[in-house]
């Protein structure tokens, strides 16, 4: 009789460690699921800052790119980012911009805003989440805030603007 009481004890002792085992593991999952969640913010969020430090250099090279001309002279956009990697109008190097940057948000090229003539007056991202910057914005970007999709910050110059350059 003796052994049953031990059995039976030792079947109880099993039955709470696996609902305790249970429950961890619940928990824990709902823990990781959160700290999931906030990497995947914190990644987000700096994909942003550097979507708006390229897309300003990419713009700030467009307009010494159309300042600087050709040997012909005259005003003259850029036909893709590697024009501004190396200028073909010269025969010596002469850069505006270190590399032909990538969209950061989407990892793939950028979208471009044709220029009338030809060419590519600025960048934007294809990328269609909704930012987590909404205001307080450089004066050169002003339209950006309150846009709903990163699709909406376009880093283009435009030839009257030449006075905003911040």
């Amino acid at each position: 009789m003796s052994m049953q009481r031990v059995n039976r004890a030792s079947r109880t002792q099993c039955g709470f460690t696996f609902v305790w085992v249970l429950m961890t593991i619940f928990v824990l999952g709902i823990y990781l699921a959160q700290v999931g969640t906030l990497w995947r913010t914190e990644i987000a969020r700096d994909n942003e800052e550097v979507l708006l430090h390229q897309g300003d250099e990419i713009r700030d090279a467009i307009r010494r790119y159309m300042e600087a001309g050709g040997p012909q002279g005259g005003f003259q956009y850029p036909r893709n980012l590697a024009d501004l990697v190396k200028d073909p109008r010269v025969p010596f190097e002469r850069r505006f911009l270190r590399k032909a940057y990538k969209d950061p948000m989407t990892g793939k090229d950028w979208s471009f805003i044709g220029a009338p003539g030809g060419g590519i007056m600025g960048v934007y991202s294809s990328a269609s989440g909704t930012p987590f910057k909404t205001e307080n914005f450089p004066k050169v970007y002003g339209s950006f805030t309150g846009q709903t999709s990163y699709e909406g910050w376009k880093f283009a110059h435009y030839p009257g603007n030449a006075g905003l350059r911040r």
